[in-house]
């Protein structure tokens, strides 16, 4: 398989799992559910002093939804010193740019003039947001995104914030592992929750 359907992705998030795609198997999909399962935290999300101070400056306009493309294009760039192609074919960007069209995925935007500088999307269902990729071309601008996130999903009364793995990067925000197990019971209780991330 090389592009999920919108059901099949629906599906899957509302059971814990998510599609990778593997560009050394030519772009066959692959399915997670990780065990444990990155988390970040939604009313305790923790924004470092340095990066809190930044944010307050506002050195990019941030906007929702208005370059989905682009934005899940920006994540998919090779990057790292060996240029690495990720895990996001077209077969995933054409997927998820569907489900975007179909309300559920979304993107934040940094924006210096009209020039997008960063990045993030993920997918809302219930009250899960699950965090899919950032990326970011000038300092900082991902994770500005990534703090206006946090602030909506609390706003809104989300219940899970799903970032699939911890790493040494979500680590500064607060980020935690959660058993499988007791993931999936959390996501249960809220899969059905009417919340809207617009």
């Amino acid at each position: 398989m090389k592009r999920p359907t919108v059901d099949m992705l629906l599906a899957g998030y509302a059971q814990g799992i998510f599609p990778m795609a593997h560009p050394l198997e030519d772009n066959e999909i692959y399915w997670y559910a990780p065990d444990p399962r990155g988390l970040l935290p939604i009313e305790d999300f923790h924004c470092p002093s340095r990066l809190a101070q930044t944010v307050r400056q506002a050195p990019f306009a941030i906007e929702i939804n208005t370059a989905f493309e682009e934005v899940i294009r920006g994540c998919a760039e090779p990057r790292g010193e060996d240029n690495q192609t990720t895990w996001i074919s077209e077969g995933i960007i054409a997927a998820y740019t569907e489900l975007h069209r179909l309300g559920y995925a979304h993107s934040v935007e940094a924006w210096d003039g009209d020039r997008l500088v960063g990045g993030l999307y993920g997918v809302a269902l219930g009250g899960l947001f699950a965090g899919e990729s950032m990326f970011y071309r000038e300092t900082d601008a991902s994770k500005i995104c990534l703090v206006h996130l946090a602030r909506r999903l609390d706003d809104r009364d989300f219940g899970l914030f799903d970032i699939q793995w911890v790493n040494s990067h979500l680590e500064q925000f607060g980020a935690y592992e959660m058993p499988r197990d007791e993931y999936e019971r959390r996501l249960e209780d809220i899969i059905e929750w009417d919340v809207d991330f617009i």
